[in-house]
C-alpha cells in the first residue's frame, strides 16, 4: 500500500509519533497558505491507508473528523472506507458510506453524491480489493432507497461485484416494483459464471409470485434446488402466497408436506399464509386443521392469526367461536389490534348485537387503542340499522373532533340511514358538509338520496339529482331507476315511470328482479294487465339465481320482488275478472316455494266466490289450515258472505265462530252481518 505514495512521506509513516506529527502540521496548516492544509489531509490520508490495522486506521480518521468538515473530505472517508473494506470489516464500512451519504445529501442530488463517492472510491486502484469497495457502496446506495444510483455504480465498474452486491440491487429493484431491470441483472449474473445464491433466488421468486407468475417461480425453485441450493422457509412461504392468492390451495398445501419432509420447519408466517387462503374459501375445517397443527408444532400464533381466525367466523356469522378465539388470544397473551377489534365488532354487527360491539370499543378505549375509520363506520353503520341517528351522527362528530378522517363510505352509510328514516334533507345536509371537506359524493350517494326522495314522494327534488348525476357524469345504476320508476308509479306518473324504463335500457342499464317488480306491480295497479304479464313471461327466465334464491327464501321471500309480481299480477287479474289465469300464477307462486301471505289467499279467495267457484274456495280453506296462515277480518268476512250467498249456513256460522274466537278488531260487527243472514 506504501507504493500509493512518493517517497517523501514513507518516513514519516514508520514513524511512531506520526499522530503528534498531523497534530503539529494542522495548527500549522491554520496559519500557513492553503497547499500546507492540502499537505496535512495528504499525511493523514496517508496514514490511514498504511496503518497496521483498520483499529488504527479509525483512531486516525475519528481524531480529524471531529474538526474537519466532512463536505471537503471526501478523500479522508474514502481512504477510512477502502482500509475497512480490505480488512473484510465491510458491516463498518458500510454504515461509515451511509452517514457519508446522509452527510453529502444535505446539500447534494443524489446522483451527484453518488458519482463524488464513486469518484473518490476510484483513486485507490489496488488489485481485487477495489471491486469489494464499490460492492460495499452499491449495498450501502440500495439500503438508503437510492437504487438508481447502486445501478449506476453497478454499470460503471469493469467487473461483477460480489454477489451481495447484486442482490442488494436485485431486492432494490423489487422493493420499487421495477421488475424488467432485476432480469437483467440476473442474466448478467449467470452469464458471467457468479453462481446465485438461496437470497438470489428468493427475491426473483418473490418477485414472479408478485406478479402472479407462479410457473416461473416454480420453474426457479426446481433450479435452484438442482443447483444444490436448500431453499429456505422464506422461499417455501413466498411459493404458498403466490399459490394462495391464486386460489390454488392444494398446491400450497402440497409445499407446505414438501417442505416439512426436507426438514424445512414452517414458521408462523407459513401457517398463516395458507390459513388466510383457506378462509378466504371459507373452509373452516382446513382452517382450523392448520391452527391446530401450528400449535402441536410450537408455532406460537400472532395477531395475524387470530385476525384470520375472528375474521373468518364473523364472516359465517359463528359468534360464539368468535368469543372463544378472543379469549384464546388474550390467555396466549397475544396483544389485540384495532383490527382484531373491528373484525369482533362488526361480527357483532352483523349479529344484531351493536350492544357487544359497542363494549368493543370502549374496551378499546380503555386499553389505549385509537379507534380508526372502520371502527366508526361500523358502530355508525349498527346505529343507523336501529334508526338511533342521534347516536350515529354524535360519532361522526366525534371522529372529527378526534381528527379520524371520515371517508366516503361513512358519510354514505350516514345518509343511508337518514334517508331510511325519512331525513332526506339532513341527508342532503350531510352531503353538502361532505363535500367541504373535500370528499367528493360518487354514484351511491346519489342513488342513496335519489332513493330517499322517492320514498317519501318527492319526485322533483329526485329527478333534480337525476338530472345532476347526468351533468356530473355518473351513469344512474339499476336502483337509481328502479328507485325512479318506483316513485313515479306510486305518484300516479305512469308515463313518466314508463320512459325511465325506456332511458335505463337504452343507457345499457340491465333491469334487475326488483326493476320488474315495480313495473309489474305499477302496471297492475294501473289496468295495465296484459303489459304487466308480458314483462313477467319476458324477465321471468331472466333473473339471477341470487335473485330467486331471495325469492323462494321462507318468509322473507314474501317481501322478495317475485313474490311482489305474482301478488301483483294476482290481484290485477282478479280484479279483472280473470280468475282463470290468476289461478295459474297462483299454483305457480306455490310450485316456485313463495309462501303466500293472507292478502293473496283473501283476493284468490274472493275472485272465486265472485264466480261461485265452491269448491276451489274450500280448497283454499284447507290450503289456509295447512299453511298455518292466519286470515284476517277481511278474509274472514270473505268467507262467511261466500257461504251464506251459497246457502250453507252451517259453515258461514263455523267461520263466524272463528273469528270470535281470533279475537280480531269488528268482529261483533262480522258476527251481527252473519246472524241476519242466517235468520233469513
Amino acid at each position: 500500500m506504501l507504493n500509493l505514495f512518493p517517497p517523501k512521506i514513507k518516513p514519516i509513516l514508520n514513524e511512531k509519533s506520526f499522530l503528534a506529527f498531523l497534530l503539529s502540521s494542522k495548527t500549522r496548516a491554520f496559519s500557513s497558505p492553503p497547499s500546507s492544509s492540502s499537505l496535512y489531509l495528504s499525511n493523514l490520508i496517508a496514514g490511514i491507508l498504511n496503518s497496521k490495522n483498520p483499529r488504527q486506521a479509525l483512531k486516525l480518521f475519528n481524531s480529524a473528523s471531529r474538526t474537519i468538515n466532512p463536505l471537503k473530505t471526501l478523500k479522508l472517508h474514502s481512504a477510512v472506507i477502502y482500509c475497512l473494506t480490505e480488512a473484510k470489516l465491510y458491516v463498518k464500512a458500510r454504515c461509515l458510506i451511509k452517514d457519508l451519504i446522509e452527510t453529502l445529501l444535505q446539500n447534494r442530488k443524489p446522483h451527484k453524491v453518488c458519482s463524488s463517492i464513486f469518484n473518490a472510491f476510484n483513486q485507490f486502484e489496488s488489485g481485487g480489493s477495489n471491486i469489494n469497495v464499490f460492492g460495499v457502496l452499491i449495498i450501502a446506495l440500495c439500503e438508503k432507497g437510492l437504487v438508481d444510483e447502486a445501478y449506476w455504480v453497478y454499470q460503471k465498474i469493469r467487473r461483477l461485484p460480489a454477489t451481495q452486491a447484486c442482490n442488494a440491487i436485485l431486492d432494490g429493484f423489487l422493493k420499487a416494483g421495477r421488475v424488467e431491470f432485476m432480469w437483467e441483472v440476473y442474466g448478467r449474473m449467470v452469464s458471467n459464471g457468479m453462481l446465485p445464491t438461496d437470497v438470489s433466488y428468493g427475491i426473483l421468486i418473490d418477485a414472479c409470485c408478485d406478479l402472479g407468475d407462479n410457473a416461473r417461480a416454480n420453474v426457479l425453485f426446481d433450479e435452484m434446488v438442482e443447483k444444490g441450493l436448500k431453499p429456505t422457509v422464506v422461499i417455501y412461504t413466498t411459493l404458498i402466497r403466490g399459490l394462495c392468492e391464486e386460489g390454488r390451495m392444494l398446491e400450497g398445501g402440497n409445499y407446505l408436506r414438501r417442505m416439512q419432509e426436507v426438514g424445512v420447519v414452517p414458521n408462523v408466517y407459513t401457517y398463516n399464509t395458507l390459513m388466510d387462503g383457506y378462509a378466504k374459501k371459507a373452509s373452516v375445517e382446513k382452517v382450523l386443521q392448520l391452527y391446530r397443527e401450528m400449535l402441536d408444532h410450537d408455532a406460537l400464533p400472532n395477531v395475524v392469526t387470530y385476525c384470520i381466525l375472528i375474521h373468518l367466523f364473523c364472516r359465517i356469522g359463528e359468534i360464539v367461536a368468535v368469543r372463544s378465539y378472543f379469549v384464546h388470544m388474550v390467555k396466549l397473551s397475544v396483544v389485540p389490534n384495532v383490527y382484531i377489534y373491528n373484525c369482533l365488532m362488526n361480527g357483532f354487527n352483523s349479529d344484531g348485537n351493536l350492544s357487544a360491539a359497542l363494549d368493543m370499543f370502549y374496551e378499546m378505549e380503555k386499553f389505549s387503542i385509537s379507534p380508526d375509520v372502520f371502527t366508526y363506520g361500523t358502530l355508525i353503520k349498527g346505529y343507523c340499522n336501529i334508526g338511533r341517528l342521534e347516536d350515529a351522527e354524535h360519532l361522526l362528530r366525534k371522529m372529527n373532533d378526534t381528527g379520524v378522517y371520515v371517508n366516503l363510505v361513512v358519510y354514505n352509510t350516514l345518509i343511508d340511514g337518514l334517508c331510511k328514516e325519512g331525513s332526506v334533507e339532513r341527508g342532503l345536509e350531510l352531503c353538502s358538509q361532505m363535500l367541504e371537506k373535500g370528499v367528493q359524493p360518487d354514484i351511491v350517494t346519489f342513488c342513496t338520496l335519489i332513493n330517499g326522495y322517492c320514498k317519501v314522494g318527492k319526485m322533483e327534488a329526485a329527478m333534480g339529482l337525476y338530472n345532476e348525476m347526468a351533468i356530473k357524469g355518473y351513469q344512474p345504476d339499476v336502483v337509481a331507476y328502479t328507485s325512479l320508476i318506483d316513485g313515479h308509479f306510486k305518484n300516479g306518473n305512469l308515463s313518466a315511470a314508463l320512459q325511465l324504463h325506456k332511458e335505463m335500457i337504452k343507457a345499457g342499464v340491465t333491469p334487475n328482479a326488483y326493476t320488474a317488480s315495480c313495473l309489474i306491480d305499477g302496471l297492475c295497479k294501473n289496468g295495465r294487465i296484459n303489459d304487466a304479464v308480458k314483462i313477467f313471461l319476458e324477465n321471468r327466465a331472466g333473473f339471477t339465481g341470487t335473485e330467486l334464491e331471495l325469492s323462494t327464501s321462507s318468509f322473507s321471500g314474501r317481501c322478495s320482488p317475485l313474490h311482489i309480481m305474482y301478488s301483483a299480477l294476482i290481484n290485477g287479474l282478479c280484479r279483472d275478472g280473470r280468475i282463470f289465469k290468476a289461478s295459474k300464477f297462483f299454483a305457480e307462486m306455490r310450485s316456485s316455494g313463495l309462501y303466500p301471505d293472507v292478502s293473496n289467499y283473501a283476493v284468490i279467495l274472493q275472485g272465486h266466490l265472485d264466480v261461485k267457484h265452491m269448491f276451489a274456495v274450500m280448497m283454499l280453506q284447507a290450503d289456509i289450515l295447512k299453511m298455518g296462515t292466519f286470515p284476517n277480518s277481511f278474509m274472514y268476512k270473505v268467507l262467511n258472505r261466500g257461504y251464506q250467498e251459497f246457502g250453507d249456513f252451517a259453515s258461514a256460522l263455523k267461520i263466524r265462530d272463528d273469528l270470535l274466537n281470533s279475537g280480531l278488531e269488528d268482529s261483533s260487527l262480522c258476527f251481527k252481518e252473519s246472524f241476519e243472514l242466517c235468520k233469513q
